[in-house]
């Protein structure tokens, strides 16, 4: 497995077509379910560490964030995103997620990344890799 050793930079621009879950549509009733709209925010984690949150961004369900993130990563394998609707009373409601291992991104060498695993739905990332050692290891 090819892990990743150095520098990431990752800039989360905008989402879109992100649909209502039926957990985050259970308070809604009558013809505002066709309209709901989202609060989302993205939670950033690097395998197991969350490495920050975007904004929240009010009432739509194709946020704009450019907001960027910059963390040191040591045999870091996978990044994770994580959509939630930030909802008013009780726990965030999940919306979607998109995993994207590091092997990926070094093999293809793209800075652009586009799938959630969703018909319809993409996030949009400006992805930038500096590796200390020069060229990733494979390992274990």
């Amino acid at each position: 497995m090819v892990v990743f050793n150095g520098q990431l930079k990752i800039k989360i621009c905008e989402a879109r077509n992100l649909k209502p879950t039926a957990w985050s549509l259970r308070h809604a009733v009558g013809p505002k379910t066709q309209t709901f709209l989202l609060d989302t925010y993205i939670a950033l984690n690097v395998d197991d560490s969350r490495v920050g949150q975007t904004s929240t961004r009010q009432k739509t369900n194709s946020p704009t964030w450019n907001d960027e993130f910059t963390t040191e990563v040591i045999e870091g394998r996978r990044i994770e995103l994580s959509v939630f609707h930030d909802a008013p009373i009780g726990y965030d409601d999940f919306v979607a997620n998109c995993i994207i291992q590091f092997e990926d991104i070094l093999h293809n060498g793209s800075k652009h990344y586009e799938d959630w695993g969703r018909r319809g739905a993409g996030v949009y990332l400006q992805l930038s890799l500096d590796e200390k050692r020069g060229t990733p290891w494979t390992g274990r």
